[in-house]
């Protein structure tokens, strides 16, 4: 299954500059839910090689 994150909020973008994408170690100005640097790319990768459990997504 292909997770796609839906990123069109500007809360995704941090203007004050990249910084390492925790999973690439690559530059992004891009951010996760919790605030972590991460490109949406991978993001969406590791969803789908690390499917969460039913009662996570509560």
């Amino acid at each position: 299954m292909r997770n796609l994150l839906n990123w069109r909020d500007s809360s995704h973008f941090d203007r004050t500059g990249d910084k390492p994408c925790v999973l690439c170690t690559k530059p992004t100005p891009l951010r996760s839910d919790k605030g972590k640097p991460v490109h949406k790319v991978c993001a969406e990768e590791w969803l789908d090689t690390h499917p969460t459990r039913q009662e996570d997504r509560r």
